[in-house]
């Protein structure tokens, strides 16, 4: 997968944004990223397009800037000298996409049919956007477009809400998701910048699912675990369950064996994607130990965080 397709799918989210204002261009952009996402589509809706993506590449050098509603190779042009990454259409017109190609331009067109796929497939394309998604089947039809089509990804936008972003998200053919739903135009208007920063970490924390998983405690030996678990059991009738590392409780306290990560032992933090977790925990400052690693089946399974918090170390765990 291109590197720019794997930025986006470690975001999850492209937010699409017209803008009526060049003003605020920047102002919006910066207010994206305090609330996690980092990419951001601006549509060829309105002349101010192309001057916004100017403003935002040169300004806000950690958002990742595409161009959406691109219609013709005057505005894939206009966009890409902008400093756009990507282009993204709601159709699929041929001659387009193979000037697009022809440039080095990343083109994602728009399509809603089998048939669309096909011409896709026909002109080298195998990630699109499906558009519009709800209207159009949701998810359910992108699993039936699948089958027969097993190399293309897509990129549903159109009708993406908090409600059914991970229906699309949990299907392993959506890169990501695009939609205006973390936006509100009387806040952009009313230039209410932080109340987009809390409808974008709402999407993310959403998104992510993050929950407590389990509390894990330090012993200093097999002597010592066995004993806080007795403990635990007759106080609370716990059920146990013992492998060659910890005892856990009841699946939420888990007992080690000897001193693990973390001052005082670990607090575990599950979520539904652990890769756009990680993505998310970067860009907002953390750092993680990759020494802790742990795959299962070739898929990342949990890591620690770097950083403690009050003395236990945070483990990331995918659901």
């Amino acid at each position: 997968m291109d590197k720019i397709l794997k930025k986006l799918s470690s975001i999850g989210i492209i937010p699409v944004v017209t803008i009526n204002d060049v003003e605020k261009a920047v102002p919006l952009a910066n207010a994206l990223i305090n609330g996690g996402i980092h990419c951001v589509e601006i549509t060829f809706r309105t002349k101010e397009a192309e001057e916004a993506i100017k403003r935002i590449t040169e300004n806000v050098p950690k958002m990742l800037v595409g161009a959406g509603t691109v219609l013709n190779t005057e505005q894939a042009d206009k966009a890409i000298s902008a400093g756009a990454k990507f282009l993204i259409s709601p159709g699929l017109n041929p001659s387009v996409v193979e000037y697009c190609i022809q440039k080095g331009y990343l083109m994602i067109p728009g399509i809603a049919t089998p048939s669309d796929i096909e011409r896709a497939i026909n002109l080298g394309v195998n990630v699109v956007k499906f558009f519009p998604a709800e209207a159009s089947g949701g998810i359910n039809m992108i699993k039936s477009m699948s089958l027969p089509y097993s190399e293309m990804r897509f990129i549903p936008t159109g009708g993406i809400n908090n409600n059914n972003l991970n229906d699309y998200l949990s299907f392993n053919k959506v890169i990501c998701c695009g939609g205006s739903f973390m936006l509100d135009d009387n806040f952009i208007e009313s230039n209410n910048f932080d109340e987009i920063t809390k409808l974008c970490k709402q999407a993310i924390f959403n998104m992510l699912g993050f929950e407590i998983s389990h509390v894990g405690i330090n012993a200093e030996n097999d002597i010592e675990a066995e004993s806080f678990a007795k403990q635990f059991s007759n106080l609370f009738n716990f059920s146990t369950y013992e492998n060659d590392f910890s005892i856990f409780m009841d699946k939420s306290i888990e007992i080690m064996k000897k001193i693990y990560l973390g001052k005082h032992g670990h607090i575990a933090i599950k979520t539904n994607y652990i890769e756009r977790a990680i993505n998310y925990i970067e860009a907002m400052g953390g750092s993680f130990n990759n020494s802790t690693i742990e795959d299962e089946n070739g898929k990342l399974k949990s890591i620690f965080l770097k950083e403690e918090i009050g003395g236990y170390a945070i483990q990331l765990v995918q659901k």
